[in-house]
């Protein structure tokens, strides 16, 4: 399950709705080991396609760099899908390479009548997808 503040929660669906029609991505960093969300970092789709993202290299290295600084790990993988529902695409799950991540998607298309997003989290290991139960919560 994925426990997630109300707060990190809002402004992934904000991210996404910003960027739309492109997709949106970015990272939840936590403390290692702790599986808890705490700091959001957007990133820039360098692919700037309303199909696919792609985080540019460099800005990942840096990233990576800056959370081992901080000892953290990434927490939540989120992107959003602008025409389909919130459900993993065969290229996600090929590039999926964080098995201890949570893999948000946040679709930004009213694809079941529910409302102009879904929110929803996956675990992602070996190519197979799990959904798992999203928990929001005011504070941990």
């Amino acid at each position: 399950m994925l426990t997630i503040t109300q707060a990190l929660y809002d402004r992934i669906v904000d991210h996404a709705r910003q960027d739309h029609p492109d997709e949106a991505c970015g990272v939840v960093a936590g403390p290692v080991g702790e599986g808890r969300p705490e700091r959001f970092i957007p990133m820039l789709n360098a692919a700037r396609s309303p199909t696919f993202y792609e985080f540019d290299s460099q800005d990942l290295l840096k990233l990576y760099r800056e959370m081992d600084d901080r000892d953290e790990e990434p927490v939540i993988i989120y992107h959003s899908h602008t025409a389909t529902e919130a459900y993993p695409s065969r290229t996600d799950l090929t590039y999926a390479n964080e098995p201890g991540a949570h893999y948000v998607l946040v679709s930004t298309a009213d694809t079941d009548g529910a409302g102009d997003f879904q929110f929803r989290s996956f675990r992602i290991v070996e190519g197979q997808e799990t959904e798992e139960e999203v928990k929001v919560v005011e504070a941990y």
